[in-house]
């Protein structure tokens, strides 16, 4: 590689950071991104279920939360949570396994649950793309917006948000030894992935959740072993240069 040419990893550190949610301020940052998301930018939650103006549910309480901010003003760009097994239920259901019918055993007998976590609420606000030169905060849709606040390289490295997501959930999965990770995947959300070298399995049939979705599952070990293999770039910044 031209040593003038940046990598996946070091044009998204230049401009974006992971955040662990470790505390509650962080988590009402990400459960406010949340609501921006889901009941503001896209409708798939009602808005009128959260006075708070923040997103969440019960499987808050055992999830890991993680954010995008960038760099240069401060602002969380994107969030995903990791769902954990329920400490006071090992054997309960995640949400996908709630809300999908599960039918591939084949894939789903050889899982160990308490090596197992759900990735969910991976969301990228498209408010954060539109940002006005002179905002300091989350900028909505207004008329005489200009699009000028992120310079063109910034601007090359918003692909990279969703690769940045991803690596916030192997840094997790790491530290806890997650082995299996549970999906619920749009069709194009698929495809783009395969593209990167990750490969999740479908393990029942397209349902309807928050618009039609594939109930998946992907082995971590996988996952890094085939990115490794399409795309060494990318696998730099999943595992942070190869520490996770």
């Amino acid at each position: 590689m031209s040593p003038n040419i940046k990598t996946i990893s070091e044009t998204f550190k230049d401009y974006f950071e992971i955040v662990p949610a470790d505390t509650e301020e962080l988590k009402q940052e990400a459960y406010r991104l949340r609501y921006l998301v889901y009941c503001l930018e896209t409708g798939f939650e009602s808005a009128n279920q959260f006075s708070d103006a923040m997103e969440h549910d019960a499987f808050d309480s055992h999830s890991l939360h993680y954010l995008i901010r960038h760099r240069r003003s401060g602002e969380y760009a994107a969030t995903a949570r990791m769902i954990l097994p329920d400490p006071a239920s090992l054997n309960g259901l995640l949400p996908i396994e709630a809300y999908c019918t599960i039918d591939n055993t084949a894939v789903t007998a050889a899982i160990d649950r308490s090596r197992l976590a759900e990735v969910s609420r991976f969301c990228v606000s498209k408010s954060f793309k539109r940002r006005k030169n002179e905002a300091h905060t989350l900028a909505g849709l207004n008329p005489d917006w200009k699009n000028d606040f992120f310079t063109t390289e910034e601007r090359r490295s918003f692909p990279h948000i969703s690769f940045g997501l991803i690596a916030s959930v192997i840094r997790a999965c790491h530290h806890l030894k997650i082995e299996h990770l549970y999906g619920s995947m749009e069709t194009p959300w698929l495809r783009f992935l395969a593209a990167s070298g990750i490969h999740f399995i479908k393990i029942g049939p397209l349902t309807d959740y928050h618009g039609e979705r594939w109930p998946c599952a992907i082995k971590v070990s996988d996952l890094l072993a085939s990115v490794a293999e399409k795309n060494p770039d990318l696998w730099r910044l999943l595992t942070n240069d190869g520490h996770f």
